[in-house]
Order: structure tokens, then sequence, then C-alpha cells
């Protein structure tokens, strides 16, 4: 018996949350480490890992939009600084995984800006206050290392901050009798995860070994030492084991009595067995992941019943999407409504879905910006996706002006404005000093030729006319604006020439961004805003007013379409269409 080794096969543990009266924080797993537990069977299992990726892309789907967008733009732009495509994305794969997301909450001036993925499974809870709350979480990089002597990082909860220090945001959903880590959904498909990778090892051992415990090989003359058994035993797995192990084995033997012998373990109908165990592992993860048809995975079952594929996966798409998917985001929608909420910011936040739009239920929709969310299309159609706009505008980037400088007034554009000199003349005046051998040091791509030593001048994009359905090239002019994003003048026409709301061109020509804006019926304009040179000079009174001293009159720059920079396109005859357009 003492020469008899038996390998027990991986037990499954469920979680065990666990507190010491020598630690602050709460164990999540015998070891402290049942995230990695968790991790292990996402990496070991395919069945699991398949289904665990295709439900965070339909969690995630297009990314996070806001029905009210339009109509919010300058709190739709902060939504966005804040909450980045990569860091919601990996936060929605966290909380599928590993049944909580988290995010580091960041602040600047008693605000949030930005709000950033925190990897879960580094992160433990802090015991709970006499109220049941967590005050907060402590980090270490890798829990199943952590040394006696070493302390984590105690990280305060969202809303038990200073204000100024980060913040953890946990997303789970509730669990009775959970108070510290919310198990995942799918708890019930672990085991199964757990046997499916079993049964991989096994089958992988089967292939490379092809010895592995169906057979047993006696020597039947005598035991010897410790050393020499493992000399032969060496030998013979060298000789028989492995996809090109030797078929026949020759033997040398005194007697026949103390002839090596090779005996079989049966295991009867093998094949089928282990095919019956990935079946059923499957089937299990499945129905742990509450998944409303094998189709959805690409595992086709001739049982289904829903009639052809086309109406089963529609059917089943419909079903998961209401029972499994919108649950996860609105989880996720109403931690962002939180994070946002400090800011003052109130959005209709959705992810865009990634379904056909045959495969919404649009049925019982009373209203375009419930269509909207659940369509995943935005009301305002646009040509181009939000990425083809970032490219295309690249060259209307603008600039923020630096604190060097301040701003003095801001007009709207019309031929009866005095010209730039006098405008500038009569709201600014040079300190008392030696300014000739003084001037501005800027950058070449940073002057406009309507700039002198003393001003700027630059244009911003303002509303004119307020609307519930800008398009998409506004609905960014207005958020960089609310970022204060100002243009020069050939910054303007460098985008106009690029080809910037090209698609209103008359019959393929360059379109006009200074005189035609947004395009036609648009209620934007250009504002003129002029800046002074703090260092340099200072603002005139206004009982001073006409007066102009200092900046000689050398010349008076207008720039092209000064008149129709003014005027949204709304007012335009044909509404800001070329004469032609119908022709």
């Amino acid at each position: 018996m003492n020469n008899l080794h038996i390998l027990n096969l991986a037990a499954y543990n469920r979680p065990e949350i666990t507190e010491s009266k020598n630690k602050e924080w709460v164990n999540y797993g015998v070891d402290n480490n049942y995230y990695q537990y968790i991790i292990d069977r996402y990496n070991g299992s395919a069945t699991n890992n398949a289904i665990i990726n295709g439900v965070v892309n339909m969690i995630y789907g297009k990314g996070l939009d806001a029905t009210n967008s339009s109509k919010k733009p300058d709190e739709y732009a902060q939504m966005k600084s804040i909450f980045s495509k990569d860091d919601v994305r990996k936060t929605v794969l966290d909380l599928k995984l590993l049944g909580e997301g988290s995010m580091q909450i960041i602040y600047k001036n008693g605000k949030v800006y930005k709000a950033e993925h925190f990897p879960r499974q580094t992160l433990r809870a802090e015991k709970c206050n006499e109220n049941g709350e967590i005050e907060a979480y402590y980090y270490h990089y890798n829990w199943d290392k952590i040394k006696p002597s070493e302390q984590p990082k105690r990280i305060p909860a969202f809303g038990f901050g200073n204000g100024k220090e980060s913040e953890i945001k946990i997303i789970k959903r509730y669990v009775s009798g959970f108070d510290y880590y919310a198990p995942v959904d799918y708890q019930g498909g672990l085991a199964y995860a757990e046997l499916e990778e079993e049964i991989a090892d096994y089958l992988i051992n089967e292939v490379q070994c092809g010895f592995s415990g169906t057979k047993v090989v006696n020597f039947n003359n005598g035991i010897p030492d410790r050393e020499k058994q493992l000399q032969v035993k060496d030998d013979v797995l060298g000789k028989l084991t492995g996809s090109r192990g030797e078929k026949v084995i020759v033997a040398f033997n005194n007697n026949a009595e103390s002839k090596t012998t090779v005996d079989d373990i049966p295991l009867n109908d093998a094949p089928q067995h282990y095919e019956y165990l990935s079946n059923e592992c499957v089937k299990k993860l499945i129905i742990s992941h509450r998944i409303t048809s094998p189709l959805l995975i690409g595992v086709k079952d001739g049982n289904s019943g829903l009639g052809n594929n086309a109406e089963e996966i529609k059917t089943a798409t419909l079903l998961f999407d209401n029972i499994v998917i919108k649950p996860y985001q609105e989880l996720l929608t109403d931690c962002f409504d939180a994070v946002l909420s400090v800011n003052g910011i109130s959005l209709n936040l959705y992810f865009r879905t990634l379904q056909p739009l045959e495969f919404t239920d649009t049925e019982d929709i009373v209203n375009e910006e419930q269509r909207e969310e659940e369509t995943g299309v935005k009301m305002a159609k646009e040509d181009l996706s939000d990425e083809d706009f970032d490219i295309l505008l690249d060259e209307l980037r603008g600039e923020t002006i630096s604190n060097r400088w301040e701003e003095v007034d801001a007009r709207e554009q019309s031929e009866d404005n005095e010209d730039i000199e006098d405008w500038a003349n009569s709201l600014i005046e040079s300190k008392q000093e030696n300014l000739e051998k003084k001037s501005i040091d800027s950058k070449k791509s940073g002057f406009s030729y309507l700039d002198k030593s003393l001003y700027k001048v630059r244009y911003r994009y303002a509303a004119k006319y307020s609307s519930d359905n800008s398009r998409q090239f506004c609905r960014i002019m207005m958020a960089r604006t609310s970022r204060n994003i100002v243009y020069r003048i050939e910054d303007i026409d460098k985008a106009s020439n690029s080809g910037v709301n090209k698609s209103f061109g008359h019959k393929g020509k360059a379109y006009d961004l200074f005189r035609y804006k947004g395009g036609p019926q648009c209620g934007h304009i250009w504002e003129e805003v002029l800046y002074r040179l703090k260092s340099k000079t200072m603002k005139k009174d206004i009982k001073n007013y006409n007066e102009v001293d200092d900046i000689p009159k050398t010349y008076k720059p207008t720039p092209r379409g000064y008149k129709d920079a003014r005027e949204a396109p709304k007012d335009m005859p044909n509404n800001g269409h070329h004469p032609n357009w119908l022709k």
C-alpha cells in the first residue's frame, strides 16, 4: 500500500467571507484569494470564457451615450471626459466576470475630474461601521503574496472621502446575505467550468502521454530500492509514453512466473463518457449564465423548438436583452449617475446596442428619446460616426487661451461693427512703459493675422437659437465652447478646405464654415472674442470708451465672410441652402 499514490482532483469551494480580529479588512475565500479562483475558471473553461466575453460585449454595446446630449451639450461633454471608453469597458468586464466592478473617483477643485477603472480583485472591503456601511477598501496588488508585515493602502469608499482624495465606487448587485462581496451571477456554474478544465487537462494528457492511468505495468521479481524504482519508471515512461511511444514491449524474464505484466484499468465507453461530460458542462454553464438560447453563443441545439434559426435568435435575443443585459446596464448607469451628480450633471444615460434594429422591440415606444435609448440610433441622424467626426475635426481643434490673456469683450459679427482696431482701442489701453522692445513670444501656429502685440482676436461657436435636435457637428462644437475653446480665422478656413461638413457644399464644392456654420437650418453663429495681454494692458474706463491711443491704426483687418459669420443659417435666404440647391 505504501507504493500506491493517488492524485485527488481539485475540490470546488464556495466563497467564505471571514473577519479577523487583527485585520481591518474582510477576507474573501479561504485563502483570501477567491477572485483569482474565479479568474482561473474564466481562463481555463472555453465555454465560460466565450459566454462571459459575449455578455460583456452585449452590455457595453457601442458605448455610453445620453438621449438628451443635444439638450445638454456641456454636461454631455463633461460626462465623456469623466468616463473614458476604455475605463467603462474594463469595468463592465469586472462586473460580469467577478460579480463586482470598481472605479477610482478622482477629484479636482471639489468636482469629479475622472472615473477610472480599478481592478476589483486588488481590493478588500473594510469592516462595516455601526450603520452597516463600508467606509473604505484596502488595496494590494496581489493578496496571495501579501506579507504579515505589509499594510495595504486604505482608500475611502465613494462618499466617505474629504472631497480631495480619491475614492472607490463599487458597482454590484444586491444579494441577500452578502454584505461585503457579491457572488457572481453564474455561481452555480463554476463547478462545471472547473470540470470542463479537468476534462481538457485529461484529454491533453492522454494525447501527450498516451499512457495516463489506463494501464499498470507490474514487475513481479521483487521490490528494488527507491532509486532503482525511479530509474525503471523513467525507462518505461520514456519508451511507452507520448504520441510516438513504442507499441511493442520487449521484456526479458528469468522464468514465466516472474514475467513482466501489463494490466488494463478499463474505462467502458470512454469516448461517450467524456462527450457526455463535455455536453453536460456546456448545458449547465448556459443555464447558470441565463443564456436564453445556445445559438447566442454559437451552439446549435436541434431540440430548440423556436422555429427556424433566425426566428429563434431574434426571440432569444429580445428575451436575453430584457432579463440579463438591461439589468446590468441599469446597474452601471445608476452608478454613473451617482458620480455625475457630484458635479450637478443630470443626463439620461444608456448603452448603445450592438444588436440589429430588427431585433429590437419598438412596438410600445412612445417618443424619440425612448426610441434612441431602445435602438441606439441617435435622434439626429448623421452620416458619420463619432470616430469619423473626431478625425475630420482634427483640422478644427482650436485652442484655449492661456491665463496671460484676459477676455475683454465678445460680439456678434455685423457689417455695422466698428473695425477690430477701433474695438480694441476703445476697450484696452497700454500700461506706461516702453513697449517697442517688448513683444509677445507666440508660436507661429498660434498667430493670426487679426492679432496685434497687445491683443488677440478669436472666434467662438455660439447658439443664437436653441434646438433639441442639433447636428453632430454643432453638438461637438458647443461642447468645445463649454471648455473655453476658441479658433483663429485661419483654423476655420483650413477646416473648410479640408472637407468638414462637405456634404452641405453645392455639387462637391468646399463648404464655408465661417459663413454657413453647421449647415442649412443651423441656429448657430460665430462670436468674435477680444483678448488683452494682461501684463501690458488694462481695461479702459467706460467713460473713456471713445478714447483711442497707444495702438496705431496701421490697418483695419476684416476677415472674409465677416457679414455672414454673425448670421445663423436659418435666418439666411433659403435657410442657408445654396441658391441652386434644388437644381
